[in-house]
């Protein structure tokens, strides 16, 4: 094991697949979709949108740190999901911030979206009733509030980064925690991300930009639980969701310093711009990123047991995908589990949560499952469409790519 690479003590996230970790790898591993009709607003007649990948309701009562009274001022989702994941996250790391420690503990928790269902309420209430904002509008908006929240809940008073790369947020925010740590800026880093996204002129604007699902002109639409599928021949679009994902790396010096248990590294990372368009991938730059990730964790390509897989289940992200893992990979592909299939797309928080089904399953030795996938001729990939396989895994990559042509690959080791 390279000294030099932070290993993982600890994760937890919520998703559409439920609300504790162990319950949606369960439902993960059997293959079923937590994606359902979309209730979070009153849909409009003809309204383009009708499903989503929703959260469950949380009980925030066993948690003392999620005061009732002071959370009606953050009345954006973000917060309370975002608190929790940290705090179990850190439970399950066997970490307590002390004042001794807090100096060196680097907090890059961040979101994509934000808190903008605050914001939008607040400006209909002023525009329909010329009711001014409340007093918490400001910063339940305010991206960079939920790291701020999270050093609040924790004690954290290191380095504090809120790096935004859309869908490639969660990835971005583990590379940012790592370069912490490389640069001797902390010891630990609290990283991940948290996205509620289902808000109605977004979830709309999605629709507009051809983005989100929508069934074929003339057909009828899928059924739900069906609607997500990358890689396969019947893609239309991604699901939107939502949830959020806590990972807690430290340097092996502090780990081994403070008795705290690990078996995976952040072996590898890496970067790119696309420099291309707003949204459509630039088949060179994606391949980069891959390529860069493994080399820079030491390895060759032929190493790489298996990929977790971007795949967002749009016609052209997939396909830049599945060619760059061919010139990347050449013949030789691994297998390739999209998690996207099982909870949709939760914007930022998604790549967070994924890297936690990662996590989970070298643990295990158990690749997830692609549901929902039907061939197609121009992508041939191994998908693991039969349903999660056993397969011992010491190297995985990790894909997260982002609008804006925001790039983030990851690469977990299993050391013991």
């Amino acid at each position: 094991m390279n000294d030099t690479r932070p290993v993982i003590l600890g994760y937890d996230a919520l998703s559409p697949l439920g609300t504790e970790l162990d319950g949606q790898w369960d439902r993960a591993e059997a293959g079923q979709s937590g994606v359902g009709p979309l209730t979070r607003f009153p849909l409009r007649e003809g309204f383009p949108v009708r499903i989503a990948g929703q959260v469950a309701p949380i009980d925030i009562a066993p948690y003392p740190f999620l005061k009732p009274r002071e959370m009606a001022h953050w009345t954006s989702p973000i917060f309370p999901h975002a608190l929790l994941v940290v705090h179990r996250a850190l439970e399950r790391a066997g970490l307590s911030i002390t004042p001794e420690i807090a100096p060196r503990v680097a907090v890059t928790f961040s979101s994509a979206i934000g808190g903008l269902d605050a914001l939008i309420a607040a400006d209909r209430a002023l525009e329909g009733a010329g009711k001014l904002p409340p007093p918490f509008m400001n910063p339940n908006s305010c991206i960079n509030m939920v790291g701020g929240k999270v050093s609040i809940l924790t004690g954290a008073t290191g380095p504090i980064a809120s790096i935004i790369t859309a869908c490639a947020t969660g990835s971005s925010s583990l590379i940012q925690g790592a370069l912490f740590i490389a640069q001797g800026m902390a010891d630990v880093a609290i990283c991940g991300a948290v996205d509620f996204p289902l808000i109605e002129p977004i979830v709309a604007g999605f629709a507009t930009m051809n983005g989100a699902y929508k069934p074929k002109e003339g057909a009828d639409p899928a059924p739900p639980e069906a609607a997500s599928c990358p890689f396969s021949l019947a893609r239309r679009g991604f699901v939107v969701s939502e949830g959020a994902g806590c990972l807690v790396i430290a340097s092996q010096a502090f780990a081994k310093a403070h008795g705290l248990s690990f078996s995976t590294e952040l072996a590898g990372w890496a970067m790119t711009a696309d420099a291309f368009h707003v949204v459509a991938p630039n088949p060179a730059t994606v391949t980069r990123c891959m390529a860069e990730s493994i080399r820079h964790a030491g390895i060759t390509p032929a190493e790489i047991d298996a990929v977790n897989a971007h795949a967002a289940s749009t016609k052209a992200g997939d396909q830049v995908e599945a060619g760059a893992l061919r010139a990347v990979f050449g013949d030789k592909i691994p297998p390739v589990s999209a998690n996207k299939s099982l909870m949709g797309h939760a914007m930022g928080a998604t790549s967070a949560i994924e890297s936690i089904l990662t996590l989970e399953g070298m643990r295990r030795g158990v690749l997830l499952p692609t549901i929902n996938h039907q061939p197609d001729p121009e992508i041939d990939l191994d998908c693991v469409a039969e349903g999660a396989r056993t397969l011992d895994q010491e190297f995985v990559l990790k894909n997260a790519f982002g609008f804006g042509g925001c790039n983030a690959c990851l690469v977990f080791r299993r050391v013991n």
